[in-house]
C-alpha cells in the first residue's frame, strides 16, 4: 500500500480548517447538554437533602427515587454523550476522505442516530471499555467528557511501590490494550457498514489479525511523525525565542512581554493539539479501515475543498492578533498577581510526622514541627474502656506488631505496646506536644468513629482551650455535618476522594480532596464559600511542586521536608519558570 506522503500530509492539514470547527460546534453542543443534564441532577440531589455526593456516602445513591434518577441520568448522559461524540467523528473521517461538503449538524445527527444501534450487551461492553477503563488505565482513544477519569494518586502509590499490585496492573493494561486494538473497528463497523455489534467486533478482530503488522507500522509511524511535527514547532516557537530572550540584551519589561507572548502561543497551540489529535487520528483509522476492506489505499478524494477568502482570511488574522495583543499586556499588568514568585500552601504532616518518625507518635509532631510545617494530621480511635488514642489502622498489627483491635482493647494494654520504641500516644498528649506550635488536624478514626467521639473530642479540645488550633476531619460526612451544626465554633473538615455536584456547599469549613478533584473550578467555588481547600495525601515532588504553585490553601504530605525544600525553591524562578508552573497547575 504505497502512498504519496506529500500528498498525504497537504489533505491532512487541509482538512484541519474543517475539523477545528467541527470540534468547536460539536464540543459546545454536547458540553451544553451535558450542563443541562448536570444542574437537572444537581436538583435531584438537592431536592433529596444532599448538595452533592462524595466517596463517602456512595451508598446514599440508592435511598431514594431522586438519587436513583440521578445515577440513570449521569449513566445515560454520559453513553449517549461518547457515543455520538465518537460515531460522529468516525462520519467527518469518512466525510473528509469522500471530499464532501463538511455540515457539522448532519454529521451529528448521524452520530447521534447511529447510538441506537449500540443498544445492546456487546455494544454496551464496548462503551464501558471507552467510557471507564480506557481512560482509566491510560489506553486507546480519549472523549473529552471522560478523558479525566482516574485512579486515585493514593491508589495509585500503593500499586507503585508494591511489586505484586504493579505487575498485576500491569497485566490488566496489557490485556485490555490487546481487547481495546482487536476492536478498534467495532464503531467503523456499525457507523459505516450498518453492522450489529456482534458482527462489527467479529469483523474487526478479522480486519486486525489479516493486517496486524501493517497496522502496526501505520501507528508507529503516526506517533513518530506526531513526535516529530510537535517537537519542531515547540522548538521554533517556543524553546528557540525563549533562549534568545534569556541571552539577547533586552530590558526586564521587554523579556517578560516577550516572555508572556511566546509562553501563550505555546500554551494555545497546546491546547488545539489537545482538541485535533483524537479526530485527526481517527481520520487515519478510518483510511486504514476502508483500506483493509478495498485491498487498496484509501485517500482523499480532493486536495483541497474549501476556499478561503484572502480578504476574511485577513480579518481573522487581525482579530487573533488583537486578541492575543489584549490578552499579553493584561497579563504581564497583572504578572505578580496571576504568577506569584512564592507559594502560600501551607504543609501539612500525614499521621504526626510523616516520614520524618515513626506515624501518630509523640516524636513525629516535633519532627513535623521542626520541618517547618504549619499543621500535622493524625487519627484518633476510641478503647474499650473509652480513652482516646492515635492509630490509623484497624489493629495495630504493622505499626507494633499486635494484632489487638483498639476498641476491643483497654488504654493500660494499649500502652504496653511500644511503637519505634515509644508508647502508643493518646489523644491528650498530642493536644499538649502540638499546642502552640503547629495546627491539629484530629481525624475521627476507624469503627469507633461515632457521635460519642465527636462530642468527647470536642470536650477535651474546649478544655484545652485549643479550638482555634484544631480542625476535625472525617471520611463520614453525617459525622462532620453533626460537629458542624452541634459546634460551630470548631474547625471541621470533610475528607473525600470523588464527588459529584456541588462540593462547596457542604456543610464544614475546608474540604479536603485528592488531588485531581483539586481543580481551579472547584478551588474557585470552594473560596467563594468561604471555605478552604487541602489536598491529601501529596508525596512526589512533581505533584507536591504542582499544588504549591496552585490556590490550594494546604497539602497533607508524609514528605514534609522535601515540601518545605520545593517551596523554598520557587523564591528563585524565572518569569518563564513562574508562567510554566502556574499554568501546568491550572491545565496539568
Amino acid at each position: 500500500m504505497k502512498t504519496d506522503k506529500k500528498r498525504i500530509l497537504q489533505s491532512y492539514f487541509q482538512a484541519l480548517p474543517d475539523i477545528f470547527r467541527f470540534q468547536f460546534i460539536s464540543k459546545s453542543l454536547l458540553g451544553l447538554w451535558l450542563f443541562l443534564l448536570g444542574k437537572l441532577s444537581e436538583q435531584l440531589l438537592r431536592s433529596s437533602g444532599r448538595p452533592a455526593l462524595t466517596s463517602g456516602d456512595f451508598t446514599f445513591l440508592f435511598t431514594s427515587w431522586q438519587r436513583i434518577l440521578v445515577l440513570l441520568i449521569g449513566l445515560a448522559s454520559m453513553f449517549v454523550y461518547v457515543a455520538t461524540d465518537l460515531n460522529a467523528q468516525i462520519v467527518l473521517s469518512r466525510e473528509l476522505l469522500a471530499g464532501s461538503r463538511i455540515s457539522v449538524t448532519g454529521i451529528l445527527r448521524e452520530g447521534f442516530i447511529s447510538v441506537r444501534k449500540l443498544i445492546a450487551p456487546k455494544g454496551f461492553l464496548a462503551l464501558g471499555y471507552l467510557m471507564l477503563i480506557a481512560p482509566i488505565l491510560g489506553i486507546g482513544l480519549s472523549v473529552s467528557a471522560t478523558k479525566d477519569f482516574y485512579i486515585p494518586s493514593f491508589i495509585a502509590e500503593v500499586i507503585r511501590d508494591t511489586p505484586l499490585y504493579l505487575v498485576g496492573v500491569s497485566f490488566l493494561v496489557l490485556v485490555f490494550l490487546s481487547v481495546g486494538v482487536a476492536n478498534l473497528f467495532f464503531l467503523h463497523g456499525i457507523v459505516l457498514d450498518d453492522l450489529a455489534p456482534g458482527e462489527a467486533g467479529i469483523q474487526s478482530k478479522q480486519l486486525i489479525r489479516k493486517n496486524w503488522q501493517n497496522y502496526l507500522r501505520q501507528n508507529l509511524l503516526f506517533v513518530v511523525f506526531t513526535i516529530l511535527i510537535l517537537g519542531a514547532v515547540t522548538l521554533l516557537f517556543l524553546i528557540i525565542p525563549l533562549a534568545l530572550i534569556e541571552t539577547l540584551p533586552l530590558s526586564p519589561a521587554v523579556g517578560r512581554l516577550l516572555t508572556i507572548l511566546f509562553v501563550v502561543i505555546g500554551v494555545l497551540f497546546s491546547l488545539l493539539v489537545d482538541l485535533m489529535i483524537t479526530p485527526v487520528y481517527l481520520i487515519r483509522m478510518t483510511q486504514l479501515f476502508l483500506s483493509y476492506k478495498q485491498g487498496e489505499p484509501c485517500v482523499f478524494r480532493r486536495e483541497s475543498r474549501r476556499e478561503h477568502h484572502k480578504a476574511a482570511a485577513v480579518l481573522e488574522t487581525v482579530l487573533v492578533i488583537g486578541i492575543l495583543a489584549v490578552a499579553v499586556f493584561s497579563m504581564n499588568r497583572h504578572f505578580d498577581e496571576l504568577f506569584p514568585l512564592e507559594s502560600s500552601v501551607e504543609i501539612i504532616a500525614h499521621r504526626a510526622g510523616g516520614i520524618e518518625a515513626a506515624e501518630n507518635t509523640l516524636a513525629g509532631f516535633d519532627a513535623a514541627w521542626k520541618a517547618g510545617a504549619y499543621g500535622s494530621e493524625t487519627d484518633v480511635q476510641r478503647t474499650k474502656d473509652g480513652a482516646y488514642i492515635l492509630n490509623h489502622d484497624a489493629n495495630f498489627s504493622r505499626v507494633a506488631n499486635n494484632p489487638g483491635k483498639p476498641e476491643a482493647m483497654t488504654l493500660a494494654e494499649i500502652r504496653t505496646l511500644s511503637v519505634d520504641g515509644e508508647s502508643v500516644p493518646t489523644l491528650e498528649e498530642a493536644l499538649n506536644a502540638c499546642r502552640g506550635r503547629i495546627v491539629l488536624f484530629i481525624e475521627l478514626k476507624g469503627a469507633t468513629a461515632d457521635r460519642q467521639m465527636a462530642d468527647d473530642v470536642v470536650r477535651m479540645v474546649r478544655d484545652m482551650d485549643m479550638a482555634d488550633a484544631c480542625v476535625l476531619i472525617s471520611l463520614d460526612y453525617d459525622l462532620i455535618d453533626y460537629i458542624e451544626s452541634t459546634y460551630p465554633e470548631m474547625q471541621t473538615g470533610f475528607l473525600l476522594f470523588a464527588a459529584y455536584g456541588e462540593i462547596s456547599d457542604l456543610n464544614c469549613d475546608c474540604l479536603a480532596v485528592e488531588e485531581e478533584t483539586a481543580t481551579p473550578k472547584n478551588i474557585a467555588a470552594i473560596h467563594r464559600q468561604g471555605k478552604k481547600v487541602l489536598v491529601w495525601t501529596v508525596n512526589r515532588k512533581e505533584p507536591q511542586k504542582k499544588l504549591l504553585c496552585s490556590n490550594v490553601d494546604g497539602i497533607i504530605t508524609d514528605h514534609v521536608s522535601q515540601a518545605a525544600e520545593i517551596r523554598n525553591e520557587l523564591s528563585r524562578r524565572t518569569d518563564f519558570q513562574r508562567m510554566i508552573d502556574r499554568i501546568h497547575s491550572d491545565l496539568g
